[in-house]
């Protein structure tokens, strides 16, 4: 930068219009002269004094040359040390995803050794109307994303609250849980994952999940041979969008759920025709999801033989 002083300002003083009370020849002599020991400066005082110098040879004449003051400030280094780089190391894509395969570890190993199945053997809290489904709806998110089975969950829903309030608070859970794993997906492991992507199958499925975010969510939550929590995160390493992932999932888990909160509700009664209808329903997603399972792994091993 110091080195294209003089061109500069010889280029600037040469095609500087004449007029008023600039004189071309003198001024622009030694402004050229005053960058050329400005440049000799350099060599001995280093760059920031040699900054300094510029700054205020130019700040005289800059409104003859056209230069600023500001064009030659120094731009501070970026900040280097042990805490910047222990920072980067804690906020790289890789720390993350390892703060997530902990965080689901430990909920694993939480939901083997507390098992929530004892709070509904043991009783609910005493609680009635709206305040018992908000809470229930907020634990039973909580749930999902730690791999509690939905379908004990939507069957506890049932013979707690009802089909009607039951399947509200189901519905309201799911799309709770399904929210807490898409964002945790999102924030601790997509950065990760994401180059990882490889393969045809692959890059299939997540240009599937970016572009047709919705109707695929939806295709997904209506097949019941999805696990749940393998569909959340994947949804999140794709780039489908928060509101596409929860209306989809809010919208296709009903038919399924209401399926278990209706058994539920009517567990008491089995020869009941609400009993069998919602049981056959079961069995009969339950039977063409593996179908449909088993069919496809049969392509999948005659397209790599």
């Amino acid at each position: 930068m110091i080195a294209l002083i003089p061109y500069r300002v010889e280029r600037f003083s040469r095609h500087r219009p004449l007029g008023g009370t600039h004189r071309p020849g003198g001024a622009a002599v030694r402004r050229t002269a005053c960058a050329v020991g400005v440049r000799r400066t350099a060599r001995v005082l280093g760059v920031r004094r040699t900054a300094c110098v510029v700054r205020h040879t130019l700040r005289r004449s800059h409104t003859a040359v056209g230069y600023s003051p500001r064009m030659l400030d120094l731009v501070p280094r970026p900040a280097s040390g042990l805490p910047v780089r222990c920072t980067r190391v804690l906020f790289s894509p890789w720390s993350r995803l390892a703060l997530l395969a902990v965080l689901l570890t430990s909920a694993a190993v939480t939901v083997v050794l507390y098992e929530p199945q004892r709070l509904l053997s043991a009783g609910w809290p005493q609680l009635s109307g709206p305040a018992a489904v908000v809470l229930f709806g907020v634990g039973y998110g909580v749930c999902t994303a730690a791999f509690v089975p939905r379908p004990i969950l939507n069957l506890a829903a049932g013979a707690l609250f009802g089909s009607q309030a039951g399947l509200v608070a189901a519905i309201a859970g799911t799309v709770l849980g399904a929210g807490i794993a898409f964002t945790l997906g999102r924030l601790l492991g997509q950065d990760a994952l994401r180059p990882l992507l490889r393969g045809r199958w692959l890059e299939a499925a997540d240009g599937q999940l970016s572009r047709h975010g919705f109707r695929s969510m939806l295709a997904i939550r209506l097949f019941p041979g999805v696990p749940f929590a393998a569909a959340n995160y994947c949804a999140a390493v794709s780039r489908m969008g928060y509101l596409p992932f929860l209306l989809a999932t809010g919208l296709g888990s009903i038919p399924n759920t209401a399926a278990y909160v209706v058994a539920g509700s009517r567990a008491g009664s089995p020869t009941s025709p609400a009993f069998l209808v919602a049981m056959g329903f079961i069995v009969v997603t339950g039977l063409a999801a593996a179908a449909v399972a088993w069919t496809k792994r049969h392509r999948l091993r005659g397209a790599r033989t």
